[in-house]
Order: structure tokens, then sequence, then C-alpha cells
């Protein structure tokens, strides 16, 4: 008889390995998985929903590359965060090291590239993080909370053009934006510093946020998301609107998610 199929996730912060989780026992009951978790990131509750789970510090890949193995982990996804101080406090292993050392730029897209690659060579392929999620891909059009009205969608459009330029140049996936003013693009901070923000410096009033995926954007990994702490951020920070790209935006948490919009009459557009 044939091993079950084992997919490894390299689970960052956040709901999105958990929907993971949930998606796959829907989709295919008998495959294994097996979980590489990170200190102060990883939620905790994850470890009782999985076959196998692990602890490791953010920069272990031998280590991590050995565990998968040891499990007869052969595929993997890569997703939810990693905050960008635990990124600083980095302890790289030797591996990462060397890895790191042929790296010229290092961006989201150079740096998981490279992982990927380093988990290849021991057999162990990256699959995109949307595999069993295409049902939270929502399509154009209205997806959650009050319907846009003309001079916001406006604005969304006007959002959608400049967040495809900064991701081109590997600023930001995200802009905020009011009366035709960009008033902040998302940069390292990431997307809740950028909302608060940009909140900030519209007084907190007829904002828009704008998040799209970069041009080529590689679904292995850095895919655009949005869940409730989103939606709860954006509220917070008067933001009235979010436009995202239709289908290829996760959309996590989707009842939690509409009840916020529909309670803080925050939309959500696909573009």
């Amino acid at each position: 008889m044939a091993n079950p199929r084992s997919i490894g996730i390299i689970a960052g912060n956040g709901v999105y390995p958990e929907t993971f989780v949930r998606a796959a026992r829907l989709r295919e009951p008998s495959t294994r998985l097996v979980v590489v978790a990170f200190e102060n990131e990883t939620r905790l509750d994850l470890e009782a929903q999985v076959d196998a789970l692990q602890w490791f510090r953010v920069g272990q890949l031998s280590k991590l590359i050995k565990f998968f193995l040891k499990e007869g982990v052969t595929e993997a996804v890569m997703m939810g965060q990693i905050s960008p101080d635990n990124l600083f406090k980095l302890r790289p292993d030797l591996r990462i090291l060397m890895m790191l050392a042929r790296v010229k730029k290092r961006n989201a897209e150079t740096l998981f590239g490279a992982i990927a690659e380093e988990m290849a060579k021991d057999g162990i392929t990256l699959l995109p993080a949307t595999t069993f999620l295409e049902d939270h891909l929502p399509p154009a059009g209205h997806v959650a909370g009050p319907t846009v009205k003309p001079r916001t969608l406006e604005d969304l459009e006007y959002g959608f053009q400049i967040a495809k330029q900064t991701s081109a140049l590997d600023i930001g996936q995200s802009v905020v934006v009011r009366h035709g003013t960009i008033l902040a693009v998302e940069a390292f901070e990431g997307t809740n510093a950028c909302i608060q923000r940009g909140g900030e410096l519209g007084r907190n009033k007829d904002t828009v946020l704008v998040k799209v995926s970069k041009p080529n954007q590689d679904f292995r990994f850095d895919v655009p998301v949005i869940g409730s702490q989103t939606i709860e951020n954006c509220a917070k920070a008067g933001i009235i609107a979010i436009g995202i790209e239709a289908g290829k935006t996760l959309l996590l948490e989707k009842e939690s998610v509409q009840k916020l919009c529909a309670q803080h009459k925050v939309a959500i557009h696909a573009l």
C-alpha cells in the first residue's frame, strides 16, 4: 500500500495556516499535514489540528528540511506572515547563510524563491499558497459591506493603478487613497501600519485601501490576503472601502469579514 500524501505547512502568524488545514481536510481527508511552526508567530492551537508539528526559530532551514524529510513530506506550502521584528532577530544557520550570500536583491520574491530552491534540492516541491483555497479568491465586483459609490470606485481604481506600479518596483502591494490623493504606500512595515498611517493623514474619513498582487506574482508565496483583522484595522482608521484584485486575493474568515463589513460599513470591492 502506498504511503499517504504528506504536505508540509510552513506556518507564519494569523489564521491563514488554519484556513488551509480546514480546506485540506475537506478536500483530501487522507493527506497528512505536517507543520513547521515558529516561536512567537504560529498560533498555538494549530498543533491539535494537524498530524505532526515542530517548533523552530526563524532561520533554521537545515533543521526544517530534515524534519519534513523525516515526516515523508515531498510537497509544502508557505503561508502566514513573519513579523518584521522577528526577521531582524534572525539567527541564520549555515544553509541560510550560504543561501543569503547568493541572493543580491533581498525582497520577498528573491528570498522565498531561494528557500524554494533549497527545498527542491532535497526533493520538496513548494506548492502555490492558494492550494485548496480557490473558492477563497473572490471574482470581480461587490464582495462585502455596502455597495461602493461612483466617487469611491474612482479612488479604488486610481489606487489600483498606483499599487500595481509600487508592487512592480518591489516597494509594497497596498496604498491608501483619499479623493484622488495617495496618502500612504506600504513598504517593509506591512499593510496594517500603512492603514494606520493613511487613516491618520486622511483624518480618519473617506479614505480607501487598495491591495494588489505583484505583476507576475509567484503564487507560492506572498499572496495578498484580507481577513477580519484587516477590516478591524480599516474601521479604526476610517477607511470606508477596500479594493482587492479579483481572482488573486485570498479572503479569509469570510463569514466574520462579511459581518464586520456590515457592522462597520466598510465595503470590499474586487477590481
